[in-house]
């Protein structure tokens, strides 16, 4: 049974982590990308608090609970106007497939600090030549006695310059059939033959983009992670916390944005009563929260089957909650833009840079028109095209 109500619990943390993004607020955000700075001062508070981790196991620092609980983390400070990119990598992706499929020591030493904020992972799975297809991937790793050789190349990678290591999708050959298969490596960011070009993006924020070279990574065998033949099924269990943690940055963006509109539609005054109270106003803004609210439905079915265990059920609705909380980020930023009129572009309202942000939830970490293929494929069994 999928809960629609939240639970005590998350309304608690729904409350507890608006009160501390709204501690730093857009202002903050805005402030930190200009002077080049990482988020450093929430990022740290937060894994205080606990926030961080939350969905990480106790026994290794986190809080016990789900993607579900870091969902709500990630849409409420979003919300208040500061996301934090890094929550959808480090502890969602990279801490989800380390606590499932890493070995005792991978968790000891990494999860800890993955659940506090002081060690932070990146994830590395796009190359310029595969896009949206991960068997294209063209990272190989070889075996060299007992060690790996990592070589390839990887693009748009976030956060690699606040990184410890890069949770590295690359493909060993199988020894039965001398086919490749895709395996996960923990690399280290400081390794020999490790080198990372920042990507020059026109999107301003305070995580940056990258492109990796990994030129013969010599890494040790327990940089593996998992079962050298259950990379695949490793790769999507990290991939769904990843479309569902887009969902919940895509929603608080748009709830932000809509906040901001509604505040000014109710105050801005230009004949005899305030603009929010004409229909070509006020009818758009309440479309656009309504299909937020729809986004924020099927985002938490995502989670919640993701939590269950139910991978299956998981991937479907997490698929689809991107896509709707993507489209609803866009429309609803667009129309608060619009409402403001030319406030609407001015640094004073901070609502200008959004229309860029949105863009990127329909962009990654899948692109929508691979959404709808994987959703007329899968959910309705329409053939390929390709």
């Amino acid at each position: 049974m999928t809960a629609v109500i939240e639970s005590e619990e998350h309304k608690a943390l729904r409350s507890a982590v608006a009160a501390l993004g709204k501690r730093y607020g857009r202002d903050y955000l805005t402030r930190t990308i200009a002077e080049g700075k990482h988020l450093t001062e929430l990022w740290s508070e937060a894994g205080k608090l606990g926030y961080l981790g939350v969905n990480l196991p106790e026994e290794y620092g986190g809080g016990g609970g789900g993607i579900t609980d870091l969902s709500i983390v990630l849409e409420e400070l979003g919300a208040a106007g500061s996301p934090l990119l890094m929550l959808v990598v480090s502890p969602a992706i990279c801490g989800t497939v380390i606590s499932r499929f890493g070995t005792e020591e991978q968790k000891r030493t990494w999860l800890p600090g993955l659940a506090d904020g002081t060690r932070l992972m990146a994830f590395g799975i796009t190359e310029p030549d595969a896009g949206s297809n991960s068997h294209r991937i063209t990272t190989t790793a070889r075996k060299d006695g007992a060690d790996w050789l990592l070589t390839g190349r990887k693009v748009f990678i976030s956060g690699v310059d606040m990184a410890d290591a890069v949770l590295i999708v690359g493909r060993t050959e199988d020894a039965r059939t001398g086919r490749l298969k895709p395996c996960l490596f923990i690399v280290p960011t400081d390794a020999e033959g490790f080198h990372k070009n920042p990507i020059d993006m026109e999107l301003k924020a305070a995580e940056k983009q990258f492109e990796l070279l990994l030129d013969d990574v010599r890494l040790p065998a327990d940089a593996l992670v998992g079962d050298e033949d259950a990379g695949l099924l490793q790769l999507f269990a990290g991939l769904n916390p990843e479309r569902i943690m887009t969902a919940a940055f895509a929603i608080g963006m748009g709830r932000h944005a809509l906040g901001k509109a509604v505040e000014y539609a109710r105050d801005r005054t230009v004949w005899k009563a305030p603009i929010g109270a004409h229909q070509a106003i006020a009818h758009p803004l309440a479309q656009a929260h309504i299909d937020l609210e729809l986004a924020r439905l099927m985002t938490q079915k995502a989670a919640h089957l993701y939590d269950a265990g139910d991978d299956i059920g998981a991937g479907e609705a997490a698929n689809m909650a991107k896509y709707a909380a993507g489209e609803a980020c866009v429309k609803a930023v667009d129309q608060s833009v619009h409402t403001l009129g030319g406030n609407g572009l001015t640094r004073e309202f901070g609502l200008a840079s959004l229309i860029t942000a949105a863009r990127v939830a329909r962009i990654a970490p899948v692109s929508r028109e691979m959404i709808l293929n994987y959703v007329s494929h899968q959910t309705l069994g329409l053939p390929k095209s390709y």
